[in-house]
């Protein structure tokens, strides 16, 4: 199913292309009817969206109480959080400051000299303070946390009720065994909802395509193609890292990840591709217990693709306004950038809005942001697949870093026996069945 998902995927995003280029040729954007036609189209990607948010709450909820109910070991829950955060931390420093270097070195804002109009709307930054940040960590009912998919405040619930089943013992086993299944419940979902993506892709690439044109990549060509040359050489980054403890699996990694990151790309949604890449984790060898804890924490934290954006962002308006930003104040918009951005829990559109805070807090100009808004989507669709990579290679990496990460599930005997890959070292301190790495 895996590889012809993935073809199928493929084979949607060039038909949404071609049809989206067609519906923008034949009818005139004044024409009524065309955002009719192409609201028509986005209603695919709207239901496959609304199918994926239906299982994230469970599926997180399920996987972080199973994981931690059966490690047993709340040191061992400290020690891996710990690893956890510091590689996000390190990674976001890593992504701002590599998009400063280069948004300084292409400068694709100078001589741009567009006058922006647009309307800025919901990008209220009004929210956006460390005091909105403490209050968004935890939920004030569970049942809301999961009716909004408030990952952050799903896993804080989370923990607590795996560290209390680890307190009960006995008594919890029952929940224990419930997670577990329901865990597995919402993965085969997973597999259902995963066979309508190749009509999502189609239909998204299509609605885009068809009211904004390929025009529109072309008149922003020269932004979104450095844009994407960063985003490429932070995947070079994060893969380079990964491969200094993963060894050569880490093309088994990139392999697993693709659908995913098809997935993530072709919606412009980080959720869409979250189910299956817990799924793919599982199959290269991370333990759900682990997965289920880390990546839900990823998500919150470790945004690879936005950080990048946002400091490329920030310097691009103030380039494409003609106003110097001195390397002090570089520094200072970077620390900014790096601290807001972990407020931004439950905040819509929440990359624009944290741009607009920072533009406000150095008096560069805010209506600025209508200078993306055309491209946004475009835009975003590369910032996502980037935060999947980013967790990808961070989960397999802090996994391997406890000696938890096992075979994959099509290794050859070579790989069982290369120096980055040992089963019996793979399984140290688990008691797991090796079955469940099929699961």
């Amino acid at each position: 199913m895996g590889k012809r998902l993935t073809l199928f995927i493929i084979i949607g995003m060039v038909l949404g292309i071609v049809v989206g280029w067609l519906l923008n040729t034949t009818l005139t954007p004044a024409d009524p009817s065309l955002a009719k036609i192409a609201d028509y189209f986005k209603l695919l990607p709207d239901v496959f969206l609304k199918l994926i948010k239906m299982i994230i709450a469970p599926l997180v909820f399920a996987t972080i109480v199973t994981g931690i109910a059966n490690m047993g070991d709340s040191t061992a829950l400290g020690r891996i959080g710990g690893k956890a955060l510091g590689w996000f931390i390190s990674a976001s420093l890593m992504s701002l400051a590599l998009g400063l270097i280069l948004v300084n070195l292409f400068q694709p804002g100078v001589g741009v000299g567009l006058q922006p109009t647009g309307d800025l709307g919901s990008l209220s930054t009004g929210e956006l303070s460390f005091r909105h940040f403490v209050l968004e960590i935890f939920p004030t009912s569970a049942f809301d946390a999961m009716a909004n998919n408030n990952i952050l405040q799903i896993l804080v619930f989370s923990v607590f009720v795996g560290v209390a089943l680890t307190a009960i013992g006995e008594k919890g086993k029952i929940i224990v065994e419930g997670t577990e299944a329901l865990a597995d419940l919402m993965l085969q979902i997973t597999d259902y909802v995963m066979r309508f993506a190749p009509f999502a892709v189609f239909g998204a690439l299509t609605s885009v395509i068809a009211t904004k044109g390929l025009g529109i990549v072309v008149t922003y060509g020269v932004l979104m193609s450095e844009f994407y040359f960063s985003m490429g050489l932070l995947w070079v980054i994060l893969f380079g890292i990964g491969a200094l403890f993963l060894g050569r699996r880490i093309f088994t990694l990139a392999r697993y990840i693709r659908e995913p990151l098809l997935l993530t790309f072709s919606t412009a949604s980080s959720e869409a591709g979250l189910p299956k890449l817990f799924e793919q984790l599982d199959r290269f060898g991370v333990p759900r217990r682990i997965s289920g804890f880390i990546l839900p924490l990823g998500y919150s934290f470790n945004l690879d693709g936005s950080m990048i954006y946002m400091t490329f962002a920030t310097m691009f308006i103030a380039q494409a306004y003609g106003i110097h930003v001195s390397i002090e104040h570089q520094i200072m918009m970077l620390l900014t950038l790096m601290v807001s951005s972990k407020g931004i829990a439950g905040v819509p559109r929440a990359s624009l809005v944290v741009i607009a805070a920072t533009l406000t807090q150095f008096g560069l100009p805010v209506e600025g942001i209508a200078l993306l808004l055309g491209i946004d989507t475009f835009l975003d669709m590369g910032r996502s697949a980037t935060n999947v990579v980013g967790n990808a290679v961070a989960t397999a990496v802090i996994t391997r870093s406890e000696g938890m990460l096992q075979p994959s599930v099509d290794d050859t005997p070579e790989d069982r026996h290369s120096p980055h890959h040992s089963a019996s070292e793979g399984r140290k301190g688990l008691n797991v069945d090796p079955a469940q790495v099929e699961a």
